[in-house]
């Protein structure tokens, strides 16, 4: 339970730190950026599985490179259900989404 709190926590502080460094993302504040991590797990863990067996087939053909467009489609929803996060453009989504993958990875190994 503590290691779940803490990637949550580690997440949002990614999302915050991903937010200052992209100029077209935006989070209100920290609480929102907690928001913002535990609304994007759980579509990962509910969504993303599905959209993952469904295209299996674009993963294993593109040897995974399809797993980022998966991860923005569930960060573009993410922007959508919460008010205070905001992405401009799917650009943005896109760098945010490789940005948030890549330091997700990392934190599933730490923890």
């Amino acid at each position: 339970m503590i290691e779940l709190i803490l990637q949550i926590l580690c997440l949002a502080a990614v999302i915050v730190g991903i937010a200052s460094l992209l100029p077209g993302m935006y989070v209100e504040s920290y609480g929102t950026s907690i928001i913002v991590a535990i609304v994007y797990g759980l579509i990962n863990v509910t969504l993303g599985v599905v959209l993952k067996l469904l295209g299996l087939p674009f993963i294993i053909i593109t040897l995974g490179v399809f797993l980022i467009v998966i991860n923005t489609f569930l960060l573009w929803i993410t922007d959508q259900l919460i008010e205070d996060f905001e992405i401009d453009d799917i650009g943005t989504t896109f760098i945010a989404a490789l940005l948030i993958t890549l330091a997700d990875s990392i934190l599933t190994w730490i923890f």
